[in-house]
């Protein structure tokens, strides 16, 4: 794909379309990772974004029990002293 480089104030920047942004989840910054002869332009992923409101819902609703038990029946811990 081709795109122009445009004069944004003393530097000059490229437009990426909308359906570029989507695709590849770009919001409001990027990385740029500098290559031999390449520029790759990557989204900068935070995975872990907003989780706190996710688990404040999931605690509100009660869905935030443990799947499994913390210590199990047969479990000793005199090994680790």
């Amino acid at each position: 794909m081709q795109v122009s480089v445009i004069p944004i104030g003393n530097s000059k920047g490229i437009r990426l379309s909308k359906t570029i942004l989507e695709k590849y989840n770009i919001n409001d910054s990027v990385e740029l990772l500098l290559e031999k002869e390449c520029i790759i332009i990557k989204p900068v992923l935070e995975p872990r974004k907003n989780w706190e409101n996710a688990f404040e819902k999931m605690h509100e609703s009660g869905d935030d029990q443990a799947l499994i038990a913390d210590v199990f029946e047969d479990e000793t811990f005199e090994e680790w002293t």
